[in-house]
């Protein structure tokens, strides 16, 4: 139980940080001289990690660790110039740890979005306008994709000059081509031809 004295320096500690807080708003370094790093650890949990975009696609829910597979996906690389924000590992409720990529200027492709779907199924796409989003929605895995996949089996009427478009059954945690049956699982991401 506290007594009226514990209160009454928890009203100065109060005090005393707000004092600084107001002391630090003008001073260059922003006012973290002197701070320690569990001051940075308590406002973690509260602060922005990722600035709002104007206009684009934010990419939520991505498994922890698969941003930049995402990123290679889309073929985004940085050598267009294309602004993009990525947070890792963030804290989530529904995926324990995720990932967050947001694109500026840029809204993706159906072709995009189902690929985007067999490697991250619990994602969310985020339209972004006028720094509102305009629409929102979870990805939905296909039960087939086409076009947005190369079958790694030279033999394949589809890997040969025959202008045949590859096509894949998508299944729980892999796709099958339906004219050879190559499944594809683990190395997924080094197939993907969007084009």
């Amino acid at each position: 139980m506290t007594g009226p004295g514990d209160r009454r320096e928890a009203d100065r500690d109060r005090a005393a940080d707000r004092d600084r807080r107001e002391d630090d708003r003008g001073r260059p370094d922003g006012g973290n001289a002197g701070r320690d790093d569990r001051d940075d650890h308590r406002d973690a949990d509260h602060e922005l990690r990722v600035t709002k975009i104007r206009n684009g696609t934010v990419i939520d829910h991505v498994s922890g660790g698969l941003a930049l597979t995402v990123l290679g996906v889309l073929g985004i690389d940085g050598s267009a110039g294309e602004v993009v924000s990525i947070g890792m590992n963030v804290p989530s409720d529904r995926l324990a740890r995720k990932d967050i990529v947001k694109i500026e200027n840029r809204e993706l492709s159906q072709d995009e979005v189902d690929v985007l779907s067999l490697l991250a199924p619990a994602a969310t796409i985020n339209i972004v306008r006028a720094y509102q989003v305009r629409e929102k929605h979870r990805v939905d895995r296909p039960a087939q994709v086409s076009g947005v996949l190369s079958c790694p089996n030279p033999d394949c009427i589809t890997a040969g000059r025959e202008p045949v478009t590859s096509t894949f059954d998508v299944l729980d945690r892999s796709v099958r081509c339906v004219y050879c049956e190559t499944i594809l699982d683990a190395d997924l991401t080094d197939h993907v031809d969007i084009g």
